[in-house]
């Protein structure tokens, strides 16, 4: 039934109103479903999906008795619900991928580190089978979210024609399965580390030590630093702008670069948001925080070293009206975390005891350590699964705390994860 009436609905052209009732229930439906940006429900979206069925075939049931005029402003107009059903289709389709995260709470905290660090032993070589790397370029011109010409950037701030994209894909990975992903910021960052710890911890006999073969996605970021810059801009802005611009073009530029395709041509990623997981320091910390905070949708696992959560936004970005004092509204302020509703995100911070502003005091808003301090607090007070790292002796983005840690965070962060 549902075939043949979409079908008569295609073949209309005019464009006339619906009428309110019919309109309004549908607008519910949608409403209902569309409100919760992450829901965790499966049944209760596919449920929607069928009572917006269910109105359908009410509908096409009722035309049957209806005067012509009337059948037709109904029918004409049938396939903007066709088109939104298949929306719905898909989306609850993805959510009943989602599995349900049992990861327990080892880990889960306050660490202190330091003063004194040394290399973990499964971040270095240890001769276990490598995969392989890719590497490739976007150029800023061909984006339609990050062109490069924000009426924001400072034209002495440089923005680079294109930025590089590097792929590392783990030797236990099998093409054609849908992969989990970890997103590196301002690429090609800490990849070698990444791509050690995946070479020895994907095939650990240690279950409580071992990292599901995820494919690392290292990004460059769009150029120069701080207010006014293109870095600053997609990675210090508050908004969803830069976890689309990762969802909608990266990720499809990895999966159709012609390198890639010809090794593992039946690749693929998951659509579990619990299986994306985003990784940075500094800015590149406050934008995995930002990614996950805006479209936990789409990205839920979050790594951040000496996070930036402090007044970094453009002081004429638009999103000023709404968060006049940038990430620094997570914690304080605002107090975005605490105040708001918890969302579906295991969250890792850290802050190095001698980070950018550690003497700074709280009126200029860009304390690293206070900032990470009060971000950790909050995450703690609204019951998030969260760990959170002070190293010692230790300074911003410090190398020494990278190589001290990494094996572990990752190790923490995929806890609970099931490999599809």
């Amino acid at each position: 039934m549902y075939l043949t009436f979409f079908s008569n609905c295609w073949r209309r052209k005019k464009r006339l109103f619906l009428p309110g009732v019919f309109c309004c229930r549908v607008t519910g439906i949608l409403k209902r479903l569309f409100g919760q940006p992450s829901p965790t429900n499966a049944q209760a979206t596919v449920s929607l999906v069928f009572q917006f069925l269910n109105t359908i075939q009410t509908l096409t049931q009722a035309t049957q008795l209806m005067p012509s005029q009337i059948k037709d402003i109904l029918v004409n107009h049938c396939f903007l619900f066709s088109a939104a059903l298949i929306g719905l289709l898909v989306v609850s389709s993805a959510i009943a991928q989602e599995k349900p995260e049992t990861p327990g709470s080892e880990g889960n905290g306050d660490v202190i580190i330091g003063p004194e660090y040394k290399t973990d032993v499964d971040l270095t070589d240890r001769a276990n089978p490598k995969g392989k790397s890719f590497e490739f370029a976007m150029k800023l011109a061909d984006s339609k979210i990050f062109k490069g010409d924000d009426s924001t950037l400072e034209p002495k701030k440089k923005v680079r024609e294109q930025r590089k994209i590097f792929v590392y894909i783990p030797a236990a990975y099998k093409d054609g399965t849908k992969a989990p992903i970890l997103v590196t910021l301002d690429g090609p960052s800490q990849l070698n580390l990444v791509r050690n710890a995946l070479d020895n911890l994907t095939v650990s006999k240690d279950p409580q030590r071992k990292l599901p073969a995820f494919i690392v996605i290292s990004v460059e970021n769009g150029g120069d630093d701080s207010k006014g810059s293109e870095r600053g801009l997609e990675y210090d802005t508050m908004s969803d702008r830069f976890a689309r611009f990762i969802n909608d073009e990266v990720l499809p530029a990895v999966l159709n670069d012609p390198k890639i395709k010809a090794a593992y041509p039946q690749i693929a990623f998951t659509q579990n948001p619990w299986g994306k997981a985003v990784m940075g320091c500094s800015s590149g910390g406050a934008a995995a925080l930002t990614m996950g905070w805006f479209r936990p949708d789409l990205f839920r696992r979050l790594v951040t070293y000496s996070g930036t959560f402090v007044d970094q936004q453009d002081d004429d970005a638009p999103e000023e009206a709404k968060y006049p004092l940038g990430a620094w509204e997570y914690h304080s302020s605002m107090k975005l975390i605490e105040t708001s509703e918890k969302k579906p995100l295991r969250i890792f911070t850290h802050v190095s005891e001698n980070d950018n502003g550690a003497k700074s005091p709280e009126s200029s808003y860009h304390n690293w350590v206070m900032a990470n301090e009060r971000t950790a607090a909050a995450l703690k007070a609204k019951g998030y699964d969260y760990r959170y790292v002070f190293s010692k002796a230790s300074r911003h983005c410090d190398g020494n705390v990278f190589q001290h840690t990494l094996a572990d965070t990752l190790v923490w962060m995929w806890r609970g994860y099931e490999p599809e």
